[in-house]
């Protein structure tokens, strides 16, 4: 059998230079020219939806943007910056296979699988060779290893790499659907059904702008062994060199990830991430008209997202926040504090208070480090995030004495 060899390296450079943009020449998910003609590129800017204005926002002039649906999230509290449509279950597209990479990840770190087990290509699973569709070209009836495989899956979007997978991990695509809505439902992706490992095209198969987001940053949480593998720019497998499609990353050394996905149904699909100054956020488009304007909007929402939104420390550190009243311990009194660094990301300029709740009834015995409260931050009123309180200290149980003494000087309200 003789395999396709070729490199997109002079696409890479084209990339660098900023005059191509690598979704536009690369395989698409499905059923789109490797290189869409003059004349289709003309037709799609015609096409393009009207500018969707921010249905939710937590800072002033957020961008319009022209697709189905928008969001910006923050990566540490979770808490939606901006977002149009964020509900709206819409096609995901390949964006899909960062539910198959994340299980995939999981399934590593618990042991279920090794980066060296060997994975075999069915026919079901092999790629023809064609560009209709997304490919890591691995051979039919090959074997490849897990850790090749999720290269092939999150850098080259292989439909045969994601199917391959799918069967060896679940015994079928469907199997493995039923594990990608089991792991959904276990991280509130409340607007999502999957159906298959890929994002080919069904009726039933959707996401949502805040599924997405959700599960990016579940993926950037959970599997810090493995998502440097979404920054890498190329992945060369059987003698095939192919470039990951996130123009973003060529361009933006912020950017570390994640997913691009295409149909001609759910359009061109985007899912980033970008840490800046200690700042990371997560941006969705979904349903926009080309590859190149997935990326100009993806940089107008993380322009808008770093311009607009700071990180603060309410609370510094190793610092006693209250003391909070005991009863029944050998003092009648323990510290409270944070029992790690609290950042909160808030509107630049905005001014942040603090209170302050503990749990009633306090009893002794309390461990150091249990929690005894919270804080919570308020700006203008509202809450704007929380932090919970620890003991500082050990306070053990008084003797049966000393607690007799107690129970009646609470008696006699002393």
């Amino acid at each position: 059998m003789q395999h396709k060899t070729f490199s997109i390296l002079p696409i890479l450079v084209a990339i660098a230079a900023g005059t191509l943009v690598p979704g536009s020449v690369s395989f698409a998910a499905v059923h789109h020219a490797s290189k869409p003609a003059p004349h289709k590129q003309a037709a799609a800017a015609v096409n393009a939806a009207p500018p969707l204005a921010a249905q939710t926002t937590l800072a002033a002039n957020p961008p319009a943007l022209p697709a189905k649906a928008w969001l910006i999230m923050d990566f540490d509290s979770g808490e939606v910056l901006a977002s149009a449509n964020a509900d709206e279950p819409l096609p995901p597209a390949s964006l899909t296979k960062m539910m198959t990479s994340y299980l995939v990840e999981q399934a590593l770190r618990s042991g279920k699988l090794k980066q060296t087990d060997l994975v075999s290509v069915s026919q079901n699973a092999w790629c023809r060779g064609s560009s209709t569709e997304s490919c890591m070209y691995l051979p039919l009836n090959s074997q490849a290893t897990v850790i090749d495989i999720l290269r092939g899956i999150i850098i080259q979007s292989g439909n045969d790499a994601s199917k391959a997978i799918a069967e060896h991990m679940a015994g079928s695509e469907e199997g493995f659907a039923k594990l990608m809505n089991a792991e959904a439902l276990r991280l509130g992706m409340t607007h999502t059904h999957f159906v298959n490992p890929t994002g080919l095209p069904d009726p039933n198969h959707k996401s949502s702008a805040r599924d997405l987001a959700i599960l990016a940053r579940a993926i950037i949480h959970d599997s810090a062994d493995y998502y440097p593998i979404y920054a890498e720019r190329e992945f060369k497998y059987n003698g095939i060199k192919q470039g990951n499609r996130n123009a973003l990353l060529y361009t933006d050394p912020t950017v570390d990830g994640l997913k691009t996905g295409h149909t001609e149904e759910a359009g061109y699909c985007l899912v980033t991430s970008s840490n800046r100054n200690g700042m990371r956020l997560i941006t969705v488009i979904l349903n926009t008209h080309s590859a190149q304007a997935r990326a100009d909007e993806t940089r107008e929402m993380l322009g808008w997202g770093f311009s607009n939104f700071e990180k603060i420390t309410p609370i510094q550190p190793n610092t006693v926040v209250t003391t909070a009243k005991l009863s029944f311990g050998v003092t009648d009194t323990v510290s409270a504090g944070l029992g790690a660094p609290w950042m909160l990301t808030v509107p630049r300029g905005v001014q942040v208070q603090t209170s302050v709740e503990l749990k009633s009834g306090l009893e002794a015995p309390v461990a150091k480090g249990a929690v005894i409260g919270r804080v919570i931050a308020t700006s203008n009123g509202k809450p704007v995030g929380e932090a919970p309180l620890v003991a500082q200290a050990e306070v053990e149980r008084a003797g049966l004495l000393q607690r007799l003494w107690q129970h009646l000087a609470k008696l006699f309200g002393k």
